[in-house]
């Protein structure tokens, strides 16, 4: 027995599977598909809430499979949402006014926190943590138990703890990506990320050499984190040896 409250909106051709718990003033469009035990639209985990009518929404042809929950939003001006073509896997978890975009894949046990956004494309593997406020860019990866409270550049890998390891290139072909613009990200990431300029330099830098609409995607992201930008490994390393080296 599924159970979904008075005040759920469910699109037509949805699949909702048993003890699959719907409530609060969700909406969902056509031919999502509910496995066994997810909860959506509970009430937000935080101590502010006081049990207003919030929102969550979500889009078109998304499966939700087993025990995965997503809350709604902890305020009433706004809104938690899940686009359209998303997976979310097992036990995965949105937190309220999250934002996910549209062909995300969100594997086992991942956890995606309050107001944090994740762009198109997303792929975030089993046990990956994002912390409230953070950015994914569209077509990152994050690998297996990584975790971020640094914003994550579009296009790239994130490994271990707010680090990249270079860009996507699985996901980009995928995506159509042609070997050239291939190369030109290759030449931005190492611009951003691979020297020892300061980012304002770095941005400047990349901004007067790359012009196509993949590489503006990047600049654009770098250039408006508000939280800071996970760090390349190899510049990472580089800085603790040096500090070692001082020491």
């Amino acid at each position: 027995m599924a159970v979904i409250d008075e005040h759920v909106i469910v699109g037509p051709r949805c699949r909702i599977g048993p003890f699959v718990y719907l409530t609060g003033h969700t909406t969902f469009g056509a031919d999502n598909v509910i496995h066994a035990g997810a909860v959506l639209g509970d009430a937000p985990q935080d101590l502010k809430y006081r049990g207003e009518p919030t929102r969550l929404r979500f889009g078109d042809r998304n499966v939700i499979r087993e025990q995965a929950t997503v809350h709604r939003s902890n305020k009433m001006e706004g809104e938690t949402i899940v686009g359209s073509d998303n997976l979310l896997m097992a036990h995965c978890h949105v937190g309220h006014d999250a934002v996910v975009g549209d062909h995300v894949i969100l594997c086992n046990g991942s956890a995606i926190a309050g107001h944090a956004t994740i762009g198109d494309r997303v792929f975030i593997s089993a046990n990956g943590l994002v912390h409230q406020f953070c950015r994914v860019g569209t077509l990152a990866l994050m690998q297996g138990g990584a975790g971020i409270s640094s914003d994550l550049p579009p296009f790239c890998v994130a490994s271990g703890g707010n680090a990249i390891r270079g860009l996507n290139i699985v996901g980009l072909r995928r995506a159509g990506f042609t070997p050239a613009d291939r190369l030109e990200l290759k030449a931005v990431y190492h611009a951003l990320f691979r020297n020892r300029a300061t980012l304002r330099q770095a941005l400047e830098d990349a901004s007067s050499r790359f012009h196509s609409a993949a590489a503006r995607t990047m600049i654009d992201f770098a250039a408006s984190t508000k939280r800071g930008l996970c760090r390349d490994l190899s510049m990472r390393d580089r800085a603790a040896k040096d500090t070692d080296d001082v020491g």
